[in-house]
């Protein structure tokens, strides 16, 4: 069969229409019923946001590793980098006295109470590119979505996504700087606090051209009247997730904390005239203290028995997610032909339920008294330091499940089952926000649970499972 065309004019009418046609079946092909653009979607919530975590990752102050420590030069360059993907999602960007930056929706309103999404752009030493940045990125990603489907001006209230300066604590050995100004928590002494090089942080403030007072701190504060509820999605910095095999999890809470130093004195004397049956070793105490607190902790119910004269009766539920460590042990004069004459080791207590790490650590110190004894050594214990565990809100983690459920379902290749429900063993910024308002969290899957490490890494889809979570989070306050 042959075709002849009267005019050039013809042909070209012809491959204009066979060019319509097919840009009409490729726009059919990846939009579906409900009229969300597949396609679109994935690029932006998948595609764009791992090259963005790439990019953003390749930003340090180190040219072997990754470092971005509070306010420096790095920092800066993320900083830029992060308001350029704020503002192409279609938000209104600044930079606020304590280095946060802040992109947030500009339409009219039906309730004036802000949701804010955020998470941190600071990095630990030698780091991993998706702890904290996965939390921002998936964000703006979301946000972009919602511009490009039309809905960002139909939200109800307004969105705000803050990537917080500091939440690591490197530079200052003070953790959660941006989001505890955001939250108001910070003390007037936190100026005079210096570096590792003795320069304060209001000296650092006033190099990066920041007011550097407490006044201009505090004028971060947000009113708590101002903010509906804070959101953070974080990689989970452990093995859960990955074990059961699901890509995102909601989170329950952040454990509380409670941290000792437990010194343990001897007597000191020589490796090879001392007989082991006289001996008063430290060490050898210290030894049998760690086992016996691995021992509480692995089975806290063979130790904390309930009976009616005892008020403290703990539920098996109780101790879910009770993890307990023993991270740092020196001794003294540490070395090898010498008994040692005095051992110091630290004790790190984590649980959700904070009677039952009260309880935890009281049987520890029980213990430990009985077994000092026994080998006539001296024990003191010294309480370092003590947090409470903070509580997510059950509404909020109630939409954000349903909106990690709706993700999943819309996603293929994944089985579906119970949404996994974690504890957080790790603070993060939502532990200051919570000073301000109900907090909600969402953790995403790293292989093999490693973090603060260049191995840190979080697969694609996963990437995209978070985002599209936010997505469908943020569906539920657009005006219907």
């Amino acid at each position: 069969m042959a075709f002849s065309f009267s005019s050039p004019n013809a042909l070209q009418s012809l491959i204009l229409s066979i060019s319509i046609l097919l840009t009409l079946i490729t726009i059919l092909e990846t939009v579906d019923v409900g009229g969300r653009n597949e396609g679109i979607l994935k690029e932006i919530l998948r595609d764009e946001a791992v090259h963005r975590l790439h990019e953003l990752g390749k930003v340090s102050d180190r040219e072997s590793y990754l470092e971005r420590t509070f306010l420096s030069p790095a920092s800066i360059r993320a900083r830029d980098l992060i308001k350029t993907w704020m503002q192409d999602a279609g938000l209104k960007t600044w930079v606020d006295q304590m280095g946060n930056i802040h992109g947030r929706t500009q339409a009219i309103t039906k309730f004036s109470e802000a949701i804010l999404i955020g998470s941190h752009y600071d990095t630990v030493v030698d780091a991993g590119k998706y702890d904290g940045a996965l939390g921002i990125i998936s964000a703006i990603s979301a946000l972009k979505a919602l511009k490009i489907n039309g809905k960002l001006g139909k939200l109800q209230r307004p969105i705000e996504v803050i990537a917080f300066s500091d939440e690591e604590g490197i530079r200052f050995q003070s953790t959660f700087l941006g989001s505890a100004a955001i939250a108001g928590i910070l003390p007037r002494s936190i100026l005079q606090v210096s570096d590792k090089s003795g320069v304060t942080l209001q000296e650092v403030l006033k190099e990066n051209s920041l007011e550097a007072s407490f006044e201009s701190i505090s004028s971060s504060k947000y009113d708590p009247k101002s903010v509906w509820g804070y959101i953070e999605v974080h990689i989970e910095q452990g093995p859960v997730l990955e074990t059961v095999d699901y890509p995102i999890g909601i989170v329950r809470g952040i454990a509380g904390q409670t941290r000792l130093k437990v010194t343990v004195s001897g007597t000191q004397g020589h490796a090879g005239t001392v007989p082991m049956m006289l001996r008063q070793d430290p060490m050898v105490a210290s030894a049998e203290l760690i086992v016996t607190l691995e021992n509480i902790c692995k089975n806290p119910e063979k130790f904390l028995t309930c009976n009616k004269e005892d008020s403290r009766c703990f539920r098996k539920e109780s101790f879910s997610g009770l993890v307990c460590t023993v991270g740092e042990l020196s001794c003294w004069p540490s070395a090898s032909n010498v008994i040692p004459g005095q051992v110091n080791f630290t004790v790190d207590i984590r649980a959700m339920d904070d009677k039952a790490k009260e309880a935890i650590v009281s049987e520890f110190s029980k213990q430990m008294s009985q077994k000092c004894d026994n080998r006539l050594v001296n024990c003191m214990v010294e309480h370092k330091h003590n947090a409470e565990a903070t509580h997510c809100d059950k509404d909020l983690t109630s939409q954000l499940k349903h909106a990690a459920n709706s993700a999943i379902k819309e996603m293929t290749n994944y089985i579906q089952g119970d949404m996994p429900v974690l504890m957080s063993g790790a603070g993060h910024d939502a532990l200051a926000m919570a000073k301000l308002t109900k907090i909600g969290m969402l953790f995403v899957r790293c292989k093999g649970g490693i973090s603060h490490s260049p191995d840190e890494f979080v697969k694609q889809d996963d990437v995209w499972a978070a985002g599209l979570a936010l997505v469908h989070f943020l569906e539920q306050h657009v005006e219907k």
